[in-house]
């Protein structure tokens, strides 16, 4: 390297943040712009009356890709945070004391899949020998790659799991399994990826690995521990944050990015590194500049928005769990009501969280702290009169199925969904988390991380590659960081 950039990046969601430890590591001057009071992202906490919420991200999946993101800085998750190991992992309810709960160790999920369906214990087992297996490929090696060529697809493991790209998720499980409730169990957890199973190329079993194989865990005092732990690791790497700052435009000269324009402000930069949404980002740029266009981003598969509701209670709650799924209504037709023929469900799935079963510090002694999600297209119409439709459906229903009154014990709730999505986040048709991870929209048929129209200008986040989730965009933070860095060294 030559000599020390001056790099400037936008947003501070786990993609941002991880690209300004890695760079500042190589010896840039890294400065981070955050529109929002806070840093994280979409990974935000709601503080309100001694109750805390995550606002956005709340499974920690694929521990080790957050190990491997600690260990290249020679630091191990232990030094910022502690892990808990849920145990069970999440129910899922189906109806009224008629629930299935997910073990925290593959042979007592094994065991619980057999007593529902005989034999469908060795062929899980077979199934999650070869979802490891994919994993190993995927996780360890294929997603590390920076999506610029097909060939980085090619590999002898992939020649030999061609099929796996041809093939979805959904009709694999049909293959093995009878019983809807363990095929909904095992189409659930590519749903992180934003795509329906049937859309969803086979090769992502690896996702019921990292379910079912890894478990799921919880940071001691929430997902923000992780935001806090990357920023404190940025900051003793040199990166500066800034808060409450707009980005408003890019400034391009002979078609190379040079500055910013933040709250009226210029700020040259010898190179821009965008981790806000990318489709929000071209619209920074002049209109010659954009790589992509309206057209394109209308044309691609998003994942869901949501609606949100984060939920005070003045009481311990029965029969819960950390993790909830309701999936007491039909699994297929909320699928279709978000994908194919885009509407508010008639009948909502819903998830539910309750950390302080877990977290002490979550809400105030004997009282629980519950966030509710319902999935929905995105570019939905947004109302206040429809949040509270469908936050009386989802209440209704979850006191029937936990066989308890609660609304009487709410002290207040706050609620987010597309309009919130858009206007925080300048998220793209209030979309939740990116661009699905369906068979066209995979690797290198991703938005680029590098602009292809303006010099210095790339782009890391869940819109590109490697997809959606929290582990992929720690991920994406390294593979642009590395673009980066071979860029500089070959000029």
């Amino acid at each position: 390297m030559k000599e020390e950039k001056k790099i400037t990046i936008i947003g501070s969601g786990f993609s941002a943040l991880a690209a300004s430890a890695y760079l500042a590591k190589s010896g840039h001057q890294v400065t981070v712009y955050e529109k929002n009071s806070a840093v994280g992202g979409r990974a935000r906490r709601l503080v309100r009356e001694g109750f805390t919420f995550d606002m956005g991200p709340s499974w920690y999946w694929m521990p080790d890709v957050f190990e491997r993101f600690f260990a290249d800085f020679g630091k191990k998750t232990t030094d910022y945070y502690e892990l808990v190991k849920l145990s069970p992992a999440y129910r899922v309810y189906y109806g009224i004391d008629d629930f299935i709960a997910i073990a925290d160790n593959l042979p007592e999920i094994v065991a619980a899949f057999e007593a529902i369906e005989k034999g469908s214990g060795a062929k899980l087992q077979a199934f999650m020998d070869h979802a490891k297996s994919n994993y190993d490929i995927a996780i360890k090696d294929l997603v590390y790659r920076p999506g610029v060529s097909p060939l980085e697809l090619i590999t002898v493991e992939t020649a030999l799991k061609v099929g796996e790209f041809f093939s979805n998720i959904s009709k694999d499980v049909r293959k093995k399994f009878k019983n809807e409730r363990l095929i909904q169990i095992l189409e659930f957890p590519v749903l992180f990826l934003g795509a329906k199973p049937s859309d969803t190329p086979s090769f992502y079993s690896f996702m019921n690995y990292a379910d079912f194989g890894l478990g799921t865990w919880h940071p001691k005092t929430g997902m923000h521990d992780v935001v806090r732990a990357m920023e404190n690791l940025a900051t003793e790497l040199g990166v500066q944050f800034v808060t409450n700052a707009n980005i408003e435009k890019i400034i391009v000269e002979n078609k190379t990015a040079v500055a910013i324009q933040v709250n009226g402000k210029i700020v040259a930069s010898d190179l821009i590194l965008s981790g806000a949404d990318y489709h929000h980002t071209e619209t920074l740029l002049d209109q010659e500049h954009r790589a992509y266009s309206e057209k394109y981003w209308d044309s691609r598969v998003f994942a869901p928005s949501s609606l949100l509701f984060y939920v005070g209670f003045d009481k311990k709650l029965d029969n819960i769990s950390h993790h909830a799924l309701f999936f007491d209504v039909d699994f297929y037709q909320h699928a279709k009501d978000i994908y194919d023929e885009p509407q508010w469900p008639k009948e909502p799935l819903f998830y539910a969280n309750f950390p302080s079963v877990t977290d002490a510090t979550a809400a105030p002694e004997g009282m629980e702290s519950g966030f509710f999600l319902v999935p929905l297209a995105p570019g939905i119409n947004d109302t206040e009169a429809l949040r509270e439709e469908y936050f009386e459906k989802i209440i209704s229903r979850f006191e029937t199925l936990t066989q308890q009154s609660v609304k009487n014990n709410i002290i207040f709730k706050e609620s987010f969904c597309k309009n919130d999505f858009v206007s925080e986040y300048n998220s793209y048709k209030g979309n939740a988390y990116g661009m699905a991870n369906t068979l066209l929209q995979t690797a290198f048929l991703r938005p680029k991380l590098k602009s292809k129209k303006v010099k210095n200008l790339y782009f890391t986040g869940q819109l590109t590659v490697p997809g959606p989730g929290v582990p992929p965009a720690l991920i994406s933070g390294k593979l642009v960081s590395e673009l980066i860095n071979k860029q500089f060294s070959e000029q």
